[in-house]
């Protein structure tokens, strides 16, 4: 990010795969992520927003004190009549904690328009309209915006994400030294992404987190060489943590999660974790009795490992997304929906070797899902989606990204489920304008993605007006999608999000 007084006026929130990123400070502003909701709604969260008329004309209309979006964050500290000084950034990387910030009396403009501007009843409402990063902005503007905005109400639903060097402090003498995470108490973060670390940080974190014991229910590791022991230390102090992540992490082993499992665990997702294999879904099994959701993408995880699942995790565990699990066939459908026949989410994005007769499966005995992701499954065909329709009358949600043997014929099928609210039909090569047709008696869609289908026209697509219930449309890299036909959606679909 460049210096606001060179003239950049580059918003701060640049999404990355739905993520927020804002670097961490020593005041304790730290990172942040987003990552709830569909891209095109991540997307909508990083947008320049207005601020809301909730202040008095007279500050309103002010012309020394512009109220202009939010494109560039410090028209709020314009508000507020406040400048950063030099060589600060966007985000106050050099305002610590301590600084001297202006009082009201030292604001410009009448006694009535600086009381406004601190008056914590406005401020309440204001900062509701704001997104995480502009959040971190105004939080600069002086100690009562700070106040106000370091109220734990405002922070829910972000999970800070701290990467190793953003940890310590080096010292005059060259020596490190831990930050201070007491802004993230202050908010009440009770959820953090640690990358990169190893045990020692891992320690040093629960050392220097006030909440760290009881407070933190969620720790997501990310790329990190945290070992058995590191693992076994972080489950056993952090007494609250009820949700667990570990991506890219290969120096635990399988043995190491026999060792720290706990049972108070309900929420668990390993993903490109070397060591994580048929073993690892023995340890999950049996030491998580109150299991709800699963999240696994493992490339060495066979059939076998799906029939490990106890009666009690048959009845407690709703949500299992088996992603890029390639050794998984039919035959672990089998033990999987007998094993867990209360799922309402399911996942097989990525098991290429799954079959319209595993969907049958699926279909014929887990009647509760409300949403299903058969993504990357190149060997599904119209005939899944038949087991679909005729079984699966709660389902929601339908991906199919990328299954490239869907054709107009299966779209038929659907075209009869009632309750389907999101249909992702991304990179279906086949799909053409006369299976649309099929999908404009579906009054219940909410959001349809058609991204990357090459076979659609113009023709076909202007179609689609007749959902007037739609609220978001894909068509990124859709041939058939162009300016005229975007134009004509705005003037007929006018509360659709269309995403070009």
């Amino acid at each position: 990010m460049s210096n606001p007084r060179n003239g950049d006026t580059k918003p701060p929130c640049l999404p990355r795969n739905g993520l927020v990123k804002i670097p961490t400070q020593p005041n304790g502003l730290g990172s942040a992520s987003i990552t709830k909701g569909t891209p095109a709604v991540k997307n909508r969260l990083c947008q320049p927003s207005s601020v809301p008329a909730i202040l008095s004309p007279a500050l309103a209309h002010r012309s020394d004190l512009p109220i202009p979006s939010l494109a560039s964050p410090l028209s709020l500290a314009a508000l507020a009549g406040v400048s950063s000084p030099p060589g600060t950034s966007l985000v106050g990387l050099n305002t610590s904690e301590g600084s001297e910030q202006p009082s009201p009396e030292r604001l410009p403009g009448s006694p009535l328009e600086r009381q406004l501007a601190v008056d914590e009843k406005i401020l309440n409402r204001l900062f509701w309209y704001f997104s995480a990063c502009e959040k971190c902005v105004l939080a600069q503007v002086c100690k009562a915006w700070r106040r106000v905005l370091y109220q734990p109400k405002f922070w829910v639903g972000l999970t800070p994400v701290l990467h190793t060097k953003e940890l310590y402090n080096v010292l005059p003498g060259g020596e490190k030294e831990f930050v201070s995470l007491q802004g993230f108490a202050v908010r009440g973060f009770d959820g953090f992404c640690l990358v990169g670390v190893s045990d020692l940080d891992i320690c040093e974190f629960i050392d220097n987190y006030p909440l760290s014991k009881k407070g933190v229910k969620s720790m997501s590791l990310k790329r990190s060489t945290i070992t058995d022991a590191g693992l076994e230390v972080m489950l056993e102090q952090m007494q609250g943590v009820v949700r667990l992540e570990l991506s890219g992490c290969n120096d635990f082993t399988e043995a190491g999660l026999w060792s720290s499992l706990n049972a108070r665990i309900t929420a668990l997702s390993v993903s490109d974790c070397i060591n994580v294999a048929d073993d690892a879904i023995a340890a999950i099994s049996q030491l998580l009795p109150n299991l709800t959701e699963l999240n696994l993408q493992a490339y060495h995880v066979t059939d076998t490992a799906l029939a490990y699942f106890t009666a009690k995790q048959g009845y407690t565990t709703h949500t299992l997304r088996l992603n890029s699990c390639w050794e998984i066939t039919n035959h672990g459908v089998v033990n999987m929906v007998h094993s867990l026949p209360n799922l309402s989410v399911l996942s097989l994005s990525g098991c290429s070797k799954v079959t319209d007769d595993g969907v049958e499966l699926v279909a014929e005995n887990l009647r509760k899902l409300r949403s299903l992701d058969l993504s990357w499954c190149p060997r599904i065909t119209d005939m899944a989606l038949e087991y679909i329709a005729c079984d699966l009358h709660k389902l929601e949600e339908l991906v199919l990204d990328r299954c490239v043997r869907i054709t107009d014929t299966g779209l038929s099928y659907l075209s009869t489920m009632s309750s389907l609210r999101s249909l992702y039909l991304r990179w279906c090569c086949q799909v053409q304008d006369f299976g649309l047709k099929h999908l404009l008696s579906m009054g219940s869609l909410r959001l349809l993605s058609l991204a990357g289908c090459p076979l659609l026209t113009t023709t076909g697509l202007s179609g689609l007006v007749q959902l007037q219930e739609l609220e978001e449309l894909e068509l990124t890299n859709c041939p058939g999608a162009t300016p005229e036909l975007f134009k004509y959606f705005s003037q007929h679909l006018p509360c659709c999000m269309v995403i070009e």
